[in-house]
């Protein structure tokens, strides 16, 4: 194996340098912006995929190529949208198909008791509800999921998902009437 030289050795860690600036943020920026969309972000990668390990891997592999983005981020919440922006394109690549969704878990109060045929009510509504939203196609449940769990706005739905902020109105209203057909029983042709 031959030596290097010094002009080398100093060229390949000018170059190691070079492709760490990505990292546009110092740790504490990076632990505060973590603690406050980690988990709003893996439950979004948990209801794509349908598979907690695939979204515990999702979730790392979006920041990572969140930090290794050589984009510069206007705030906070164009920082998020480009988090969920990466994490719905890596579960689209993962699964090109639609995949089920198993159930949330019950988020019930602790101390609340409920009756018997109230689970089970609420289980067949949830399973209702997982069913019809599987035959969704990925970019209609996306859209749903951003605008009812995360509160997303128009806007904010259209830079997560590449579109244009005028086709997200679309996108819902088409994704609302197919999932209350799929809920009745009817069939819808989309």
């Amino acid at each position: 194996m031959r030596e290097l030289t010094y002009s080398e050795l100093d060229r390949l860690q000018a170059k190691a340098l070079e492709s760490d600036e990505t990292l546009q943020m110092d740790q504490d920026t990076f632990s505060g912006m973590y603690e406050r969309t980690a988990r709003p972000l893996w439950v979004f990668l948990w209801r794509r995929t349908g598979d907690s390990q695939l979204a515990d891997d999702l979730l790392q592999e979006t920041y990572y190529r969140f930090l290794r983005t050589p984009n510069v981020f206007e705030n906070e919440a164009h920082r998020k949208n480009y988090l969920y922006r990466i994490a719905a394109n890596l579960a689209h690549d993962t699964y090109r198909a639609q995949i089920p969704h198993s159930s949330l878990p019950d988020e019930r109060e602790p101390g609340h008791p409920a009756t018997p045929s109230a689970d089970i009510e609420q289980t067949e509504r949830r399973t209702d509800l997982n069913r019809a939203m599987s035959r969704l196609k990925p970019r209609q449940r996306d859209a749903l999921w951003l605008a009812y769990a995360e509160g997303a706005s128009h806007e904010e739905i259209a830079r997560a998902l590449g579109l244009k902020t005028n086709s997200v109105k679309l996108l819902l209203f088409r994704a609302r009437r197919k999932l209350a057909n799929l809920l009745r029983g009817e069939r819808t042709l989309q």
